[in-house]
C-alpha cells in the first residue's frame, strides 16, 4: 500500500487549526508593525532621522520573527533555522549599516506584511462553519424567525446543499493555507541563502573531519584489540610448533594439533578483517543501488514498496550516502513508527528544476530519495543530538551526512502520521 503525502483531504491536523486561531493576533500585530514601519520610514526618508528610524524598525522586525518561527514550528511543524545574530562593524555607523543591509530583517518585514492577509483568511476559515450551520438549518430558521406561511421553495433545498458544500471545502482550504504558511515561514524567516550556504559548508567540513576521525579511531581500536591479538596468538602457536620441530624426536600428534590451532586462528582473523572492511563500504553496492536497495528493503520487517528510477549510477560517495540514508530511514520505520507499510522512492530531479542549482549558479541533476510510512509520526531531526550526528545515525546524523555531499534533508511527520522523509543530493560532486 502506497502511503500518501498528505492523507485524506478532510484530515486537518490539530496544529493547522490551532495556527489558524492562534496566529491571528500575531498576524495583526506584526502586520500593523510592518505597515507602520514602512509608513514612518517613507515619511522620514528625506530627513536626518530617517535612516536611524528605518534601522530601528528593521531591528524590531527581525526580533518579531522569533515568535513567528516558534509558532510555525510548534503548530505547523515548519522547522525554520535561527538566522543568528547580525554581524556588525564597530561603531554607530557600522551598526547602522549592518541594520540597513540586513537581508534577514527585510525578509522578515515582508513576511509580516504577507502574514496579515493570510492570518485574516485563516480566522475567516475557522468561523466559516458557523455560517454553514445557518445555511444547513435555513428552512427551520426562516420559519422560526418569521410569522406567516412559508411555502417550500428552491432555496429550502439549495441552502442546506450550499452549506454542506462550503463545510466540505473548509478542511482542504485550511490545509492549503497551512501549506502556504509553512512555505512562507521557511523562505522568509530563515537565514539568507549566503548565510545558509556558509553554515552548510561549515557543517559539512565538521562532519567530514569528525566522521573520518571517528572511523579511524574505531578501526584502530578494533585492529589493536581484536585483529592484532589474534595475529599474536597465531605467532605464538607457530612458535610452539617450531619448538616441536626442533626436538630430535617430534611428536606428530602435538605438531598436528598446533598446526590445526594456527589454521583456525588464521581463519578467525580473516573473518574479523572481513567484518572490519565491510563497515568501510557496503558490499551490496558492488552492483549499484538497483541491486542494493531491493536487498535492503527485503530485510525490513515492514513491507516496503520500491519505486526506483535511476537511469545511470551516481558518484561513489553519493551512492554510499544514499544507501546509508535508506538503511537508516528503514531502520527508523521498523523501530519507531509502528507502521504497517512503507514506500521507498529513488528518482532523479530533472536538470533545470527549481532547487537544482550549484554554487556557480548553473544547473545540475539532483537525486531524490523519499521514504514514506503510515506510522504514528512525530519524527523530527534533533539538533541537539550531537552523539547521533557524530556517529552518522538518526535524523540529525543523516542531515549532517547529507550536508557533507551538499545535500539536504526534509522531514514531514505530524503527530498521527504519515511520515515523509526526503533526501536530495547532487548526482555528481
Amino acid at each position: 500500500m502506497a502511503v500518501g503525502r498528505t492523507g485524506r483531504w478532510w484530515a486537518v491536523r490539530p496544529g493547522e487549526w490551532g495556527f489558524a486561531v492562534a496566529g491571528l493576533v500575531p498576524a495583526l500585530l506584526g502586520g500593523a508593525y510592518a505597515w507602520a514601519a514602512l509608513y514612518v520610514g517613507v515619511l522620514l526618508s528625506l530627513t536626518v532621522v530617517g535612516l536611524p528610524v528605518v534601522a530601528a524598525a528593521l531591528t524590531g522586525a527581525r526580533a518579531l520573527g522569533r515568535p513567528h518561527r516558534w509558532l510555525a514550528g510548534r503548530l505547523l511543524g515548519a522547522q525554520v533555522p535561527d538566522p543568528g545574530p547580525v554581524v556588525r562593524a564597530p561603531g554607530a555607523v557600522g551598526a547602522l549599516r549592518a541594520a540597513l543591509t540586513d537581508v534577514v530583517a527585510w525578509r522578515t518585514l515582508g513576511y509580516l506584511l504577507l502574514r496579515l492577509p493570510l492570518g485574516l483568511l485563516g480566522a475567516a476559515l475557522v468561523l466559516l462553519p458557523i455560517g454553514c450551520l445557518w445555511l444547513l438549518g435555513f428552512p427551520l430558521w426562516l420559519r422560526l424567525l418569521e410569522d406567516g406561511p412559508h411555502p417550500a421553495g428552491a432555496f429550502d433545498l439549495l441552502g442546506p446543499l450550499l452549506g454542506l458544500a462550503v463545510l466540505a471545502a473548509v478542511p482542504p482550504a485550511v490545509r492549503l493555507l497551512a501549506g502556504a504558511e509553512r512555505r512562507l515561514a521557511r523562505h522568509l524567516l530563515g537565514p539568507a541563502r549566503a548565510q545558509q550556504r556558509v553554515r552548510d559548508l561549515e557543517a559539512a567540513r565538521h562532519t567530514l573531519l569528525s566522521t573520518g576521525s571517528d572511523r579511524l579511531r574505531r578501526l584502530e581500536r578494533d585492529l589493536h584489540d581484536g585483529t592484532q591479538a589474534r595475529l599474536v596468538a597465531v605467532a605464538i602457536t607457530l612458535s610452539l610448533a617450531d619448538d616441536v620441530l626442533a626436538d630430535p624426536h617430534p611428536d606428530p600428534a602435538r605438531l598436528r594439533a598446533l598446526v590445526d590451532r594456527a589454521r583456525h586462528q588464521t581463519d578467525d582473523t580473516i573473518a574479523e578483517l572481513r567484518v572490519l572492511t565491510r563497515g568501510l563500504r557496503p558490499t551490496g553496492l558492488d552492483g549499484g543501488l538497483a541491486e542494493a536497495l531491493p536487498a535492503l528493503a527485503a530485510g525490513c520487517a515492514v513491507p516496503v514498496t520500491l519505486r526506483l528510477d535511476l537511469p545511470r549510477r551516481p558518484d561513489e560517495a553519493v551512492e554510499q550516502t544514499l544507501w546509508y540514508c535508506a538503511a537508516e530511514l528503514l531502520t527508523n520505520v521498523t523501530r519507531h513508527s509502528a507502521a504497517r507499510s512503507a514506500e521507498l522512492t529513488l528518482e532523479p530531479v530533472a536538470v533545470g528544476t527549481a532547487g537544482a542549482v550549484d554554487t556557480a549558479g548553473g544547473r545540475r541533476e539532483l537525486i531524490r530519495l523519499t521514504v514514506r510510512d503510515d506510522g504514528r509520526g512525530g519524527a523530527a531531526p534533533d539538533p541537539g543530538a550531537a552523539a547521533d550526528a557524530a556517529a552518522g545515525s538518526g535524523l540529525a546524523g543523516l542531515a549532517e551526512r547529507l550536508a557533507a555531499v551538499d545535500g539536504r534533508l526534509r522531514v514531514d511527520s505530524p503527530p498521527g502520521g504519515p511520515t515523509t522523509v526526503t533526501a536530495e543530493l547532487p548526482a555528481r560532486l
